[in-house]
């Protein structure tokens, strides 16, 4: 996710178990960019091992081929094109999620990034933009322009995050593609890594958001795959992760209620588990500062530290009432 899943996250979650693979936060792609440094830095700094794909977002052919060949003098493992992001600030640009509208423009800007891209190139994408009546014509243009993995989101454009998903379109373009094919949205559980995977025959499962909320999520797919024992955190151990976020994102020079708001990113995630009522929730977003945000951490996760951290969110709570359509 833009703005929270970069650098310090993935050294974080890489120390709970990391994910097979990394997409980086998408890189904005324009006449006058540049790559971002901080973006950047989950390329060069990442301790944890795992491949890396740099992500990009844009729709200009030139600006998308200069910045994809700038991205190949660093060690990633391929350049992956953002067909999905659903923001209507990002979609109202006709990049992301809006380029799903114009399939022919798909197919010029596929066909030029395979022709400058020596490694893997992969695309993340939703089944439509309000509908799924490009669908087909867009897994045409990805299996001739030789994608070599495709993400897909089981929901449009307009769907958001709130709209149920159809892991039908996955199913369908598993079956089509003859790159893999990851299963994206709703993935909440290693139990639904499982049964979505079965269900669609996709390949794999990115996730996201989940991985946010439950950073533990990877090893506990890779402990139910091969048969171990699965981990299930406790309230102490969201605890800890919490500090860890803090500190990795404050510094001596940053302004307290700044970190406080950007941390509120990743607590908005993380406190769909904490408890059914939303308590914490709702605390949470009243905090200003780092002292009266502590509070509210002692009081939710440590008067019980060993109760279970839930493995899906409650229902009824929303991670950002306001942006979450």
């Amino acid at each position: 996710m833009q703005d929270v899943t970069g650098l310090p996250f993935m050294k974080i979650i890489a120390r709970r178990g990391a994910p097979d693979l990394f997409f980086t936060e998408f890189f904005r792609v324009h006449a006058n960019s540049r790559l971002d440094d901080a973006i950047l830095s989950s390329i060069t700094e990442n301790p944890s091992g795992k491949p890396v794909f740099a992500q990009m977002i844009g729709e200009n052919l030139d600006d998308l081929v200069r910045t994809a060949k700038d991205l190949q003098k660093y060690s990633i493992a391929g350049v992956d094109l953002n067909l999905g992001c659903p923001a209507p600030r990002v979609y109202r640009k006709n990049v992301g999620g809006g380029l799903l509208r114009e399939p022919l423009r798909v197919d010029e800007i596929l066909k030029a990034l395979r022709e400058s891209v020596e490694g893997p190139l992969t695309v993340k994408m939703r089944f439509g933009f309000e509908d799924d009546r490009h669908f087909r014509t867009l897994l045409e243009i990805l299996d001739k322009r030789k994608v070599d993995l495709v993400s897909v989101h089981a929901r449009t454009v307009l769907g958001g995050y709130r709209s149920s998903p159809d892991y039908e379109y996955v199913r369908q373009a598993a079956n089509y593609l003859r790159c893999p094919v990851f299963l994206n949205g709703d993935v909440q559980t290693y139990a639904d890594a499982k049964r979505l995977r079965e269900r669609t025959e996709a390949s794999g499962v990115m996730i996201g958001r989940a991985a946010i909320r439950n950073p533990w999520i990877f090893r506990q797919i890779r402990d139910h795959s091969e048969n171990r024992e699965v981990f299930f955190p406790q309230l102490n151990d969201v605890f800890d992760y919490i500090m860890e976020l803090f500190e990795a994102l404050a510094s001596p020079i940053s302004d307290d209620r700044k970190t406080v708001g950007r941390m509120k990113k990743f607590l908005n995630f993380i406190g769909l588990s904490v408890d059914p009522h939303g308590g914490f929730l709702h605390a949470m977003r009243r905090t200003r500062t780092s002292s009266e945000l502590f509070a509210v951490m002692e009081r939710f996760l440590k008067v019980n530290p060993q109760q279970p951290f839930a493995l899906k969110p409650y229902s009824g709570l929303i991670a950002r009432p306001g942006c979450e359509s």
